[in-house]
């Protein structure tokens, strides 16, 4: 005889529950005390695990609502005849006396197992309703973890584990890697020599547009970095790596010469291919560069990988501008809007550790500043909050310097005037 699955009671308030997802289907092997189903009631979201083992027939279909007490699906033996739902075994009404040799399934609470196992290629991750609600409050692309639950189940635990790594191990753990070209953008108009921008961390290429509007006379080219803007989320092992990734990419452009603008990371890397492109560079603008010493607000670059709401990601932005009124919440809103997929949060955070490690610069390229044969200058905020402007005075004196007072780690946006009319005068 089949054994009814129930919908069971989890709150004193509670008349019904509606099932929001099934996880087995229709013909599958049920084992006692596997996850079976997720609930949704006025109160919360569970998970419902199997009080019986047996095949599963007869479900009823997600999104729908049923009272307390009745039947959501049967469970049937090996080799037992499945007929039309049983309708004739029906649970009894509240006033009726219970069946004692039939006890109601339970809803048990969640139980971490013994072994990790990976969702096969195209498989849905399982997981619990807390386990994805903690994900994604973290910024955790939940089919990116190994469940420690019955089948591979991603527990709340799990998540917790994760997050409580910091968010290094959490970019390395949910990281999947694509492959690809760089995006490359290109502005309409303009002539003569072009200008190539590389943006900075966690930016993209549209971070360039309140200064591009003083570089209309050239032809602008825009390089977003790897798991930036619409660049594939290349694995990166090594700056010398990602500077390699960057510099090809300027290479594909085939240009006799570019006059070559960068910010932050941006910057280092801007400094890299000019150190060893000298004679294709007409002239280097380095804005508060990344690789000139070792310091840098690692905590701002965690929280802003680790941003997923507006909320958590609006204070660590407004850090990065003196006037912290320049970032409105409208701004902060756009800006999230562009980081909502936790596989690119992952990806920044993995490039975070391997750049940054433990909140350090690990790149030196001091030694190629001291190199430089193009006309360069630097510009740099007085109140820059990231990396500290003093790092431009390891410059050599052939290297211009543009330090701003009351201008933080953002000059392109904060005084995009004024960097404007420099860039004029050597572009």
């Amino acid at each position: 005889m089949p054994i009814e699955v129930i919908m069971p009671k989890v709150d004193m308030d509670m008349a019904k529950g509606k099932i929001v997802t099934w996880h087995v289907s229709e013909g599958d092997t049920v084992t006692k005390g596997e996850p079976l189903f997720d609930i949704e009631t006025d109160k919360a979201a569970m998970e419902v695990e199997a009080a019986d083992s047996g095949i599963l027939h007869h479900a009823v279909p997600e999104g729908t609502d049923v009272p307390i007490g009745k039947p959501v699906a049967w469970l049937y033996a090996e080799g037992e005849e499945v007929g039309d739902p049983p309708a004739g075994l029906a649970p009894a009404e509240p006033d009726a006396p219970a069946v004692k040799d039939d006890p109601a399934p339970r809803a048990d609470a969640p139980r971490p197992g013994a072994t990790r196992r990976e969702p096969d290629a195209g498989e849905k991750q399982r997981a619990t309703p807390r386990a994805r609600a903690l994900a994604r409050d973290g910024g955790v692309d939940i089919d990116a973890i190994a469940g420690t639950g019955p089948r591979g189940r991603v527990q709340a635990g799990d998540v917790a584990a994760l997050l409580d790594r910091g968010p290094a191990q959490l970019g390395a753990a949910t990281f999947r890697a694509e492959t690809g070209p760089l995006s490359v953008t290109r502005s309409k108009g303009g002539t003569g020599t072009p200008v190539v921008m590389i943006h900075g961390f966690a930016s993209d290429a549209t971070s360039w547009a309140p200064l591009e509007a003083h570089l209309k006379h050239r032809p602008v080219i825009r390089i977003d970095l790897p798991g930036h803007g619409k660049s594939p989320k290349l694995k990166v092992a090594s700056f010398a790596a990602l500077l390699q990734e960057v510099r090809r990419t300027f290479d594909d452009l085939n240009l006799d010469q570019a006059h070559l603008i960068g910010h932050s990371l941006g910057g280092a890397l801007a400094l890299g291919i000019a150190d060893t492109r000298a004679r294709g560079i007409a002239s280097l603008t380095l804005i508060a560069p990344a690789g000139l010493g070792p310091d840098i607000d690692g905590a701002a670059l965690s929280g802003i990988c680790r941003a997923s709401r507006a909320e958590s990601l609006g204070p660590w932005l407004r850090r990065l501008v003196a006037d912290e009124d320049i970032i409105t919440d409208s701004y902060v809103r756009l800006a999230m809007a562009g980081r909502s997929d936790p596989n690119l949060r992952a990806a920044q955070s993995a490039m975070a550790d391997t750049l940054f490690p433990d909140g350090v610069q690990a790149v030196d390229l001091r030694a190629a500043l001291d190199r430089l044969t193009p006309p360069a200058r630097i510009i740099w905020g007085k109140r820059d909050a990231i990396i500290p402007w003093r790092h431009a005075l390891r410059a050599p004196g052939r290297v211009a310097l543009h330090l701003f007072d009351g201008i933080g780690h953002m000059p392109q946006i904060e005084c995009a005037e004024e960097v404007g009319v420099l860039l004029r005068s050597q572009i």
